[in-house]
């Protein structure tokens, strides 16, 4: 496993992996429709891209295939969190956060936030970030709960 920095080169890779992170969440937690909806944004939404060109980005590759990846635009938020379905709880999603956490102190941030959805906030609460409320948010006419999160750094 290979850990470095993301480039503009690696929009397509980091779609497919967004994708399939999203297809690849149990229907317990989001339906099909839902899932439609959200993996759709790496095609329909300008902040996917904004998240990747301007912002600061971490992937984990294995023999140059990309399997989770995570980025900060603007610099102290969390804007994109995922990994291949097949990878998932293999303590991929830690060590990127640990990557951004330790990048974010080193230049001086005092804490990050993020919006977490219902898959990826129990990851955050166990490397001690807060929730700070509970929020619904509308993609495509489906409805999502999510958690405003943050950490500060002492």
């Amino acid at each position: 496993m290979n850990l470095r920095p993301i480039t503009n080169k690696d929009q397509l890779d980091l779609k497919k992996v967004y994708f399939d992170s999203i297809q690849s969440v149990d229907e317990g937690i989001y339906n099909k429709e839902q899932k439609r909806a959200w993996s759709s944004q790496a095609w329909q939404n300008p902040n996917f891209e904004n998240s990747i060109n301007k912002g600061k980005g971490w992937l984990i590759n294995d023999k140059e295939t990309i399997i989770a990846f995570a980025s900060r635009y603007p610099k102290n938020r969390i804007a994109l969190f995922y990994c291949k379905g097949k990878s998932q709880r293999k303590g991929y999603g830690s060590k990127l956060l640990y990557k951004l956490e330790d990048e974010a102190k080193k230049e001086g941030l005092n804490h990050l936030y993020t919006e977490a959805s219902l898959i990826s906030y129990r990851l955050f609460l166990k490397h001690n970030w807060e929730i700070k409320s509970k929020e619904k948010v509308i993609i495509n006419n489906n409805i999502f709960i999510r958690y405003k999160m943050i950490k500060i750094f002492s």
